[in-house]
């Protein structure tokens, strides 16, 4: 009957508030359920720890520990984190109800499809290290990243669950026994060797994970998990390139950095990780990144990470079963069969254990006859000797120092040497075109006889040509050139230009600071620095009131304004010919080029002197008002008859209006 039915916990409500509908998977510190949360009437993954680690001296510390753990991984929010909703106790059943992630996970992924693609792996890779950069920043180190714990959602996002569950076992068990728990496929060097971890364990965890993707299996495998810690501990994690020949150096260096044995060789943290790996994303192209490693899927693996012979098919982490191991034993321990994803326990201190001690001397045998020792002695010599040009240093020979040489010299050199060899070509800024820049492995380094040198010949520098119209251009349009032909753009201070419009380019200079002329040649990615006009300058506009137009343009000529009549207009102070008023007004801000508009005075206004002698007074002096004047009257005998006799301004004579004009009235 499968797992599903036999599980005791199926149907049963926990604390009263989670109805267990299914199991989802079993492992070595938990199984995990699905459940509906009746009280939010929601879905969610119930992850119940085993009781065995609640039982015994050990198990209140471990509860503690396994509630601290719990809300530290609560606080964590990111959309790349599941999160925790809550944690309890419901008699011997410690549980924590978590997001309940409807989908995959990456075990499953690469045992279905293989290797994936360089960029699919890369996609994952970014998203686990930008959860793991969230948790690293709160100070919560995950401590047992792994392919089961990276959820893959079935809308393809990547989720990463299980903080702090490894640590709070580890935390009791290795006071009390000197093990500690974790995933042997992903542990890292000083947790090992020490059961120290900081942010930079996980890096390593996904820096093997990334390796596992790009060829499909693990890069340490062996017979125990004992064997494969071991690797970890003394070895360098192998280039993904040794089992995918097809991909670039820039994939290694980014596996080695992360999965660096020494950590202070490794990013300080998932953040500084997340950013190398975008930087090596951007340098592959697209082809590269389309292309996987041509590996069969299979769930099959080496005996170290195969699934134990009765495990219930669905298993997604590890069984229940696993044997401890005492911190202070010297010699190999059988752990028994394990699956890839299973959580087992290892002594603290593994990479320095001792040598197993001495056996009790055996019986002492007979003599051999002298003929099979001296057989033996020969086989011994043979083997010796096989052993030296095979594997020993006989095995070996240095690579010939071809830098700096041609390219053809080079080949000379490997072909004297009897090594084989493969040329790439690659630009470089310094060393002249055809020379070789360098080799992999170095000048000098031990290299097998039958092996394989790469060396690198110059291209010389990687030359563009500087786009025609930049000067002149305006900034958007310069810039826009400039970057096409794989150029940067800076900019220096602007400039006040009379005749430029502002944001226009008046000069564009080259790093060595010459110009940069339309066709010149220039390595790709150089700076072009970019001097834009700001516009004409601002000045202050003066007083022109007052003065004729030919004095003020005399005036404002230094500051590059011009003038410019609006209209005439009558003024009664200020004589004709001079200016009466300016636009913009004295001291405002204006810029070299701009026009001050004036109005010019005509003078007062007058207007002609009529012929009143004859008329009434009363008739004359309306006429008089009419034109803007006034009337005075004086008489002549009592101005009895009150005709004008005659007027103080001749007739057709100019005056200027407001004038007072006698009348003589007789």
């Amino acid at each position: 009957m499968g797992a599903t039915v036999t599980d005791p916990l199926v149907g049963r409500l926990v604390d009263g508030r989670y109805e267990i509908v299914s199991r989802i998977a079993r492992g070595g510190m938990a199984t995990v359920y699905l459940a509906i949360d009746r009280r939010l009437d929601r879905e969610v993954a119930l992850k119940v720890m085993h009781a065995h680690l609640a039982e015994g001296s050990s198990g209140g510390a471990f509860v503690a520990r396994f509630r601290r753990e719990a809300r530290s991984a609560a606080r964590l929010t990111h959309p790349g984190i599941v999160g925790v909703y809550d944690q309890g106790v419901d008699g011997e059943t410690s549980y924590l109800t978590m997001e309940y992630v409807d989908g995959s996970n990456l075990r499953r992924r690469v045992a279905e499809q293989g290797a994936l693609t360089v960029g699919e792996a890369l996609r994952v890779t970014e998203s686990v290290l930008d959860a793991l950069a969230a948790a690293h920043r709160g100070g919560v180190v995950h401590r047992d990243v792994k392919p089961e714990n990276v959820l893959i959602a079935s809308d393809d996002r990547v989720r990463v669950a299980d903080f702090g569950l490894a640590r709070a076992v580890t935390e009791v068990t290795s006071t009390t026994t000197g093990t500690l728990l974790g995933t042997v496929a992903y542990l890292a060097p000083e947790l090992v060797q020490r059961g120290a971890s900081d942010a930079r364990t996980d890096v390593y965890a996904v820096g093997v994970m990334l390796f596992e993707m790009l060829a499909g299996q693990q890069p340490f495998t062996g017979e125990t998990p004992i064997q494969v810690a071991f690797q970890h501990v003394n070895s360098e994690i192998p280039a993904p390139s040794s089992l995918v020949t097809w991909l670039p150096s820039e994939v290694d260096e980014l596996v080695g950095a992360l999965a660096a044995r020494d950590p202070d060789d490794r990013p300080t943290d998932a953040g500084a990780a997340l950013q190398l790996v975008r930087r090596t994303r951007a340098a592959l192209d697209d082809a590269t990144l389309a292309r996987r490693a041509d590996v069969a899927p299979s769930v099959a693996l080496p005996a170290a990470t195969d699934p134990g012979p009765g495990d219930d098919e669905d298993t997604d982490d590890a069984p229940e079963g696993r044997e401890h191991v005492d911190a202070d034993a010297t010699v190999a321990v059988p752990v028994g069969a394990h699956e890839r994803g299973r959580t087992v326990a290892l002594p603290i201190g593994l990479g320095v254990l001792e040598a197993p001690a001495p056996t009790p001397e055996a019986p002492r045998r007979r003599r051999w006859p002298l003929l099979v020792a001296v057989l033996a002695l020969a086989a011994l010599l043979g083997g010796g000797t096989w052993w030296y040009l095979q594997v020993g240093p006989g095995a070996y020979t240095q690579v010939p120092p071809v830098v700096g040489s041609s390219a053809d010299d080079a080949v000379a050199a490997f072909d004297a040497a009897g090594l084989e060899h493969t040329r790439e070509d690659a630009f470089d800024p310094d060393v002249p075109e055809g020379e070789v820049v360098a080799t992999d492995p170095g000048p000098g380094e031990r290299v097998r006889k039958d092996g394989t040198v790469t060396f690198t010949v110059s291209r010389g520098p990687d030359l563009v040509t500087v786009p025609d119209g930049v000067v002149g251009a305006m900034q958007a349009d310069a810039a826009a050139a400039l970057e096409a032909a794989d150029l940067a753009v800076d900019y220096g201070d602007a400039v006040h230009d009379d005749e430029a419009p502002k944001g226009a380019v008046l000069s564009a200079t080259l790093p060595d600071g010459t110009p940069a002329e339309a066709g010149a040649q220039v390595e790709r990615g150089a700076t072009v620095v970019l001097v834009l006009s700001d516009g004409p300058a601002p000045v202050s506009v003066t007083s022109v009131v007052n003065i004729t137009v030919e004095q003020a343009q005399e005036q404002l000529a230094p500051d590059a304004l011009g003038v410019e009549v609006g209209e005439e207009v009558f003024h009664d102070s200020v004589p004709a010919g001079r200016i009466v008023e300016q636009s913009p007004a004295a001291g405002a801000t204006a810029h070299r080029g701009d026009v001050v508009t004036v109005k010019v005075s005509k003078g007062p206004e007058t207007v002609e002197m009529p012929n009143l002698t004859g008329k009434q007074f009363d008739k004359a002096k309306a006429e008089l008002e009419a034109l803007g004047l006034t009337a005075k009257r004086e008489n002549v005998l009592g101005g009895l008859f009150g005709t004008v006799r005659s007027q103080s301004v001749p007739t057709g004579e100019q005056v200027r209006k407001g004038s007072e004009i006698t009348l003589t009235v007789v």
